[in-house]
């Protein structure tokens, strides 16, 4: 039988409640943008089936909500590159997979690299970064230290690639982390809940969008 998410462990809303202080937590929003969501982007035009990635914007415009009607942090993760800054092993490992030039994506000359359905607003942290990890030759663990966050709430795309590589990496800059697993998504079945169990395995807690929309309720016992 398939591996699925929903029968991974998962923290409820009644524990998570007393684990995500608004005034201590931020939800990070990883790379929802046009080249790796929208319709017109570099994978809707390539065919991809974005119906997973939808469904998951879905609910991470419901936490995007939460958060703010919390008082938590909200930050937004983007990958934003240029001919100039695509990385040397990247491009290399384009060329030996026989795909030279298939690392032109989210390029920010031609709107790739923008916003799509959730967008920032005032007080929002926002992280322009060149690869997968949003740590890596960024200010975000400065900008989030200076803020006293000490715990990530992380939703976005995909599961596989940027959001385990900041999850892997916020754990290790000592990050309390949970990862919303309805409120992520991947492009290749199976990707998705096996990404899952392995950063259950050794860094993150699972919980999911509505276990996060109670806890950051007003009626919430936190």
């Amino acid at each position: 039988m398939p591996l699925r998410s929903e029968d991974l462990p998962h923290v409820d809303a009644s524990t998570l409640a007393g684990m995500i202080d608004p005034k201590t937590t931020a939800l990070v929003v990883v790379d929802i943008q046009v080249d790796f969501a929208a319709p017109h982007g570099l994978l809707g035009r390539h065919g991809v089936d974005l119906s997973p990635a939808e469904a998951a914007i879905d609910n991470c415009e419901k936490l995007v909500a939460a958060a703010r009607g919390a008082g938590a942090t909200v930050a937004l993760m983007r990958v934003v590159t240029s001919p100039e800054t695509d990385s040397r092993a990247l491009k290399t490992l384009m060329v030996r997979r026989g795909q030279p030039g298939g690392e032109a994506i989210c390029r920010e000359a031609d709107g790739g690299a923008d916003y799509y359905r959730i967008f920032p607003e005032a007080g929002d942290i926002e992280i322009a970064k060149l690869l997968y990890d949003s740590f890596h030759g960024t200010d975000f663990d400065a900008q989030l230290r200076a803020r006293g966050i000490q715990t990530l709430v992380i939703c976005g795309l995909s599961t596989d690639c940027c959001v385990d590589q900041t999850a892997r990496s916020a754990f290790h800059h000592d990050y309390d982390v949970f990862l919303v697993s309805d409120a992520s998504a991947a492009y290749e079945p199976g990707l998705h809940a096996s990404s899952l169990s392995a950063m259950e395995k050794n860094c993150v807690l699972l919980t999911t969008t509505d276990a996060v929309e109670k806890a950051w309720s007003k009626d919430a016992d936190v």
